[in-house]
């Protein structure tokens, strides 16, 4: 098999003094879906933001390869131009960029090439239809006034439109109705479709995951890598809880 895309080994991380991580150690490869489960507090999200470069959580030991280079020490927009992309939990407004517009800037930071405007906005327009969103939101400051699905679905609509090589979905259903659900899953089974990219999908709730193909499951307890599996974890997770992991991580800190 080749080399993973994603590479982290023996990852400690802490975020104000305190170690949030301890010893996480993982590979995704291209074109697969990798799932973080665990229960809230798990340290599921400090993963997410420590690959994506946030100066908020510090590397104590370890290391993280991304498609053959090392992240630690890279600036958050290196590694997006890098080919990583992260939707959050509480998408932030940005009030006077347009929806369009912060993708199209965001296409032209990542290629380093002009735009095609005609073929961009089809394209655009077409993703948008697939995400069943209003064409209108185009024109709109991005996510301000948006409901709490719309940020989402814009998330998406990003996502797509960049076609990132490691897209991290960080609680991405989280507040969401069972129809935006349903939307946001369409959205990135399109992407595990027709990208050679590969999916990592924080959660503590299986629903999303209902209609997905997954790879591979690991399990995050209070910082510590418990489990991992196959997609027969989410399915024991979602019978069971986490009730036998959060045993087993307070064994660990003993």
């Amino acid at each position: 098999m080749s080399a993973a895309l994603l590479q982290i080994r023996n990852l400690s991380v802490s975020v104000e003094g305190n170690e949030i991580l301890h010893d996480i150690s993982l590979d995704v490869h291209k074109g697969e879906t990798h799932v973080l489960m665990g229960p809230n507090g798990a340290g599921k999200s400090t993963i997410g933001n420590t690959l994506m470069g946030n100066p908020q959580y510090h590397v104590i030991s370890g290391s993280i390869l991304f498609d053959g280079q090392e992240l630690n020490g890279l600036s958050p927009d290196k590694r997006a131009k890098a080919g990583m992309f992260m939707s959050f939990q509480n998408p932030i407004e940005v009030p006077g960029l347009s929806l369009e517009s912060f993708i199209r800037n965001a296409i032209r930071q990542q290629t380093g090439k002009p735009i095609r405007i005609f073929q961009f906005k089809k394209r655009l327009e077409d993703t948008m239809r697939l995400l069943n969103m209003d064409p209108a939101y185009a024109d709109r400051d991005l996510n301000v006034g948006f409901s709490g699905g719309e940020k989402k679905k814009a998330e998406i609509l990003q996502m797509l439109m960049l076609d990132p090589k490691l897209c991290i979905l960080d609680e991405t259903d989280s507040g969401l109705d069972v129809d935006a659900v349903h939307t946001v899953s369409n959205g990135i089974k399109e992407y595990q479709k027709n990208s050679e990219g590969a999916l990592m999908i924080i959660t503590h709730n299986a629903k999303i995951l209902e209609s997905l193909k997954v790879d591979r499951t690991h399990v995050i307890v209070r910082g510590h890598l418990v489990a991992d599996g196959g997609p027969e974890l989410i399915e024991k997770i979602s019978e069971h809880g986490f009730e036998e992991y959060i045993a087993e991580a307070a064994d660990i800190n003993e």
